[in-house]
């Protein structure tokens, strides 16, 4: 199964900047995507933004897309979330998750809540405020 720990997160001014860490282990990510997803208080878990691991395709929920960037790191089986102009409405818990292109790549895309994913994080905390 393997795991993954998200750090980074922290308390940020709105329009500031934060990067994320997404770390994986015990597991190669053969034909698997990672996302990024945000779970606001009250709110459902949605889709933020994933990265294809087979080929490299990124993908984002529109409302980030432009300020947000998924890239990785394959030296140090790491995933990240460089976030500029954040929003006070990034205020969640981030998670990343693991699973098939198919299952997690269209709530990146349309910010919708995933369904069964096969691996999640922990989640990091992200409070925007001046």
């Amino acid at each position: 199964q393997g795991k993954l720990v998200e750090s980074g997160g922290g308390l940020v001014q709105p329009g500031g900047s934060l990067k994320l860490s997404c770390t994986y282990s015990g597991f190669y990510l053969n034909q698997r995507a990672i996302g990024w997803f945000r779970q606001a208080p009250g709110q459902e878990r949605r889709g933020v933004s994933c990265i294809d691991m087979e080929d490299g395709r990124t993908y984002y929920a529109d409302s980030v897309r432009g300020r947000f960037t998924i890239s990785r790191d394959d030296a140090t089986n790491t995933v990240s979330l460089q976030m500029n102009d954040i929003k006070p409405e990034g205020t969640a818990v981030y998670y990343c998750a693991k699973d098939w292109p198919a299952a997690i790549i269209p709530p990146c895309t349309d910010g919708g809540a995933p369904g069964y994913v096969e691996l999640w994080g922990q989640g990091t905390q992200v409070t925007v405020s001046s």
